[in-house]
């Protein structure tokens, strides 16, 4: 099996945060292959019921390779051109996967050593792979993890926050709104409130954005509201303290808010020698980076295709990242 059926493979196995199950075992049995044939360890590591994490190691890991195996809804098979490979998970994070596998295959046939890889669960939703994995911590000193940057080292990626802002009222008959309490007119003046907060930049990162992803609430149409809520994802430029403390100002007195996660903004390493980029989105790195090494973030195909329906991943990446990765690893050894 080359990196493309392999690509191809992963893709056409359906796991969605939560449904992870198939997709570890199947990538055990690959990593207990590869463990049996170089000397090596292969492990899988409980998260949760039917999810597993999956590592495997060879020597005293230095350097890990990471992603994680979960991709958002809704799955779809794979196809290809003569372009690329087409499906749910192309390239967030399936062709990664298959990438550092060939990579770390390459390097063992090499006679290196003191590698692992580490593949989790739940980036797509809470990273509850990743903060598993922190806890069992195996002596790394590098992290290399995968995501989509079109093979361009990441210099730093935005954090994430998510919030509900919730309001409540009174029920009342429609027809007579004054013996109620609207919470629904309640949230619109908070959220109104929240447009107007003035968000950080940073120099490297850029300005941290604001997205109002739903909004709730209601009984009927002739009925006055007594609960109304919205879901805020925020995408931060530092550790967000700032930002939630504006945020419980602009909406006092008119709603709750109640913070959901928090992933801070990080900065990270460079190498010589790679096209670098700054990325808006968020990863496993700050769950991770402290007890698997020095983080960087780099991996073949575009963020912009990921969680769309037209997801892809160009075949002459997923080739270039499996040298890339060799080389970062030659690199950092």
């Amino acid at each position: 099996m080359n990196v493309f059926e392999l690509t191809r493979a992963l893709v056409d196995i359906e796991s969605i945060t939560g449904n992870e199950e198939q997709m570890g075992d199947v990538l055990f049995a690959r990593l207990s292959e590869l463990a049996a044939q170089y000397g090596g360890h292969a492990e899988r590591t409980p998260v949760e019921p039917r999810r597993n994490n999956v590592l495997a190691w060879w020597g005293e890991p230095a350097v890990t390779l990471s992603t994680h195996m979960d991709t958002v809804p809704p799955f779809f098979p794979s196809r290809e051109d003569d372009q690329h490979i087409w499906g749910r998970g192309a390239c967030d994070t399936k062709g990664i996967i298959a990438s550092m596998i060939f990579a770390v295959r390459d390097l063992l046939e090499a006679g290196h050593s003191n590698l692992a890889l580490l593949f989790v669960v739940g980036e797509e939703r809470n990273s509850a792979g990743a903060l598993a994995a922190a806890k069992s911590p195996r002596g790394s000193k590098f992290l290399i993890n995968g995501e989509p940057t079109e093979n361009k080292l990441a210099l730093g990626s935005k954090g994430a926050m998510r919030l509900e802002v919730v309001a409540s009222g009174r029920m009342a008959h429609s027809a007579y709104p004054e013996l109620g309490e609207s919470a629904i007119e309640k949230l619109l003046d908070a959220l109104h409130q929240v447009r107007q907060v003035r968000l950080p930049v940073n120099e490297i990162l850029g300005p941290s954005t604001l997205n109002i992803g739903t909004i709730s609430g209601g009984r009927a149409p002739n009925v006055i509201a007594d609960h109304a809520q919205a879901e805020l994802f925020i995408r931060l430029v530092d550790s967000g303290d700032a930002t939630l403390e504006a945020m419980k100002q602009a909406v006092e007195g008119r709603a709750e808010i109640r913070e959901v996660l928090t992933v801070p903004a990080v900065l990270l390493g460079s190498l010589p020698g790679f096209e670098t980029t700054v990325v808006s989105f968020t990863t496993d790195i700050p769950a991770l980076s402290e007890s698997w090494g020095q983080p960087y973030l780099i991996g073949p195909g575009s963020i912009h295709v990921a969680h769309t329906v037209e997801e892809r991943i160009p075949k002459a990446q997923i080739l270039e990242a499996v040298q890339i990765y060799k080389r970062m690893v030659q690199q950092l050894l």
